[in-house]
C-alpha cells in the first residue's frame, strides 16, 4: 500500500503528518478486523495507473463500491465479471449520446486511467456493505493534497465534478490553465437533473485538442 512513482514527491509530506498516522492506524486495524474494499494492494491504483505527469482529466468519485469483487481503486470502475453499476450505466448512456460510444458489457475503466484520466475517490477505503463507513477518518485530507498537486500542474487538465460533494472541490481549482466542468451526479437519483446532456466528454476532448493534447478515447471495449 505505497506510492512509488512521480506522485511520491507531491504527497510524501502528507505521510509525515499526524492525521495520516491516525488514518493509517485506523485503516490497518479495519483490514485486520473486518472486510474492507478495495483489497489493500489496490488502494492506490488510481496513482499507479495514472502518474501525475500523465494526468489530463480528473473524475472525482466519493467512496469505493462496497460489495465483493467490485472496487479496485478507480472511481466508478468495477472489475470485469461484475454488473455495471447504475451510475456508470448512466455515464455510458451520456457517452453514447455525446460521442456515439457503444455501451460495453463491463465496467472496467482501466483504459481511461492509462490515457491520463485520474479516477479519484475522495475516500479510498470502505467497510463491506457499509457505504461511507470510512468518511471523515483522514482520507479527504489526503485526496485534497492529490487535487492540489494536480491543480499546480503547468499543463492543462480537465476536472469533471459530478454531484454536490465533487462540486465543493471547485474552490481548490485556482489554476487558470485548467477547465472545470460541473454537472449533477450520474446516479439514477440525479442524472435526469442535468447529467444527461452535459456533453462533458466531447467538451473535454475539444479542450485537450485545443491545447495540443491527445484527446481521450472514451470507448470501453466489450470483454
Amino acid at each position: 500500500m505505497m506510492i512509488d512513482n512521480d506522485w511520491l514527491p507531491a504527497v510524501e509530506q502528507e505521510f509525515k503528518k499526524p492525521y495520516y498516522k491516525s488514518l493509517y492506524d485506523f485503516v490497518v486495524k479495519e483490514y485486520n478486523s473486518t472486510v474492507v474494499y478495495p483489497p489493500a494492494d489496490d488502494i492506490f491504483n488510481a496513482f499507479h495507473f495514472t502518474p501525475l505527469s500523465k494526468v489530463k482529466v480528473v473524475i472525482l468519485g466519493q467512496d469505493p463500491y462496497h460489495n465483493e469483487h467490485q472496487a479496485h481503486g478507480l472511481s466508478f470502475s468495477v472489475l470485469p465479471g461484475n454488473d455495471t453499476p447504475p451510475s456508470l450505466q448512466n455515464i455510458y448512456k451520456e457517452l453514447n449520446s455525446d460521442l456515439g460510444c457503444y455501451i460495453p458489457n463491463n465496467g472496467y475503466l482501466k483504459k481511461w486511467a492509462e490515457q491520463g484520466v485520474l479516477l479519484l475517490n475522495t475516500v479510498l477505503t470502505v467497510r463491506a456493505h457499509q457505504a461511507n463507513s470510512h468518511q471523515n477518518m483522514g482520507w479527504e485530507k489526503f485526496t485534497d493534497a492529490i487535487i492540489e498537486a494536480v491543480n499546480a500542474k503547468d499543463e492543462p487538465v480537465v476536472f469533471l465534478l459530478w454531484g454536490a460533494p465533487a462540486g465543493r472541490k471547485e474552490k481548490m481549482l485556482t489554476n487558470s490553465k485548467h477547465l472545470v466542468l460541473k454537472a449533477p451526479h450520474p446516479s439514477p437519483l440525479s442524472a435526469y437533473r442535468g447529467f444527461f446532456g452535459c456533453k462533458h466528454f466531447s467538451q473535454t476532448n475539444e479542450f485537450l485538442k485545443a491545447n495540443g493534447l491527445e484527446p481521450i478515447d472514451w470507448q470501453i471495449e466489450n470483454i
